[in-house]
């Protein structure tokens, strides 16, 4: 599915990705994790074109995609979120949902006078598309509820229900269990684990929670300093000295922090 050859993103004088190399298997969960500091988010924003890249390849499905912009990648069905979720905070849960997809009929000021039918049909639909995508995420209960007003994790999950309103191929998902409870923290990994399963969704997922990783991964993939130090089950990935001295160099006193 994502293919990343030797790639670099240069802040001046600091390597923030040096030269990683890595492949995402498609219709698989991979869990993106190491120290504070190791680059993963700045490898999502370059593979999602946020950030143009130093030097390197990236391509998915065979196709080159390095450097193309985020509505770009949108388009083929490449997503991401944030740390911090995005939503518009002053409009409904459900309406958060609806302003996905892209191309609407009512986007254009021609069909808001000549078009009312056509828009209001596809409006129906894109109704109805996000109440279905609301009860899949258990968060039915909040479709009238101004997204600004939910909880983090509550935005987190309707951050996941944004990419069920287009045709998403692969998903990269940045610590979705940043300042989330257990029990939704355990609901989003539901989901996540539903949409690979049903609907095969590929996932990148960076999150420091190991539980969760454990729980959600197919392959784990550890970071450390702009490049790709380690890779293979979790099990292996706790067992790698390299990473543990990786995680040890930045303040871990022992390995069991590493376990979780």
């Amino acid at each position: 599915m994502i293919e990343v050859e030797d790639l670099h993103r240069h802040f001046g004088g600091f390597r923030a990705v040096d030269g990683a190399t890595l492949r995402i298997e498609p219709k698989t969960i991979t869990g993106l994790i190491g120290p504070n500091g190791a680059g993963k988010t700045t490898l999502f924003n370059v593979i999602a074109g946020v950030l143009p890249p130093t030097s390197g390849r990236v391509t998915m499905a065979g196709e080159d995609i390095t450097g193309l912009p985020p509505h770009e990648l949108f388009h083929k069905g490449l997503l991401r979120t944030f740390q911090i979720a995005h939503e518009f905070h002053s409009m409904t849960c459900q309406e958060n949902l609806m302003m996905v997809p892209g191309g609407q009929t009512g986007e254009t000021l021609w069909n808001t006078w000549f078009g009312r039918k056509r828009i209001a049909d596809e409006e129906r639909a894109l109704r109805a598309k996000a109440d279905e995508v609301l009860d899949f995420l258990t968060i039915s209960h909040l479709r009238d509820q101004k997204a600004g007003q939910v909880s983090g994790g509550q935005k987190k999950l309707l951050e996941l229900g944004r990419t069920m309103m287009v045709d998403a191929k692969i998903v990269f998902l940045d610590e979705v269990g940043a300042g989330v409870n257990r029990t939704l923290l355990n609901t989003i990994g539901d989901a996540i684990l539903r949409l690979n399963k049903e609907r095969d969704y590929t996932f990148v997922v960076i999150e420091h929670d190991m539980d969760f990783i454990g729980k959600i991964s197919d392959h784990v993939i550890c970071m450390a300093e702009g490049k790709v130090l380690a890779e293979g089950s979790l099990a292996e990935i706790k067992a790698n000295e390299q990473v543990i001295e990786a995680y040890l160099g930045t303040g871990l006193k022992n390995k069991d922090q590493l376990a979780g």
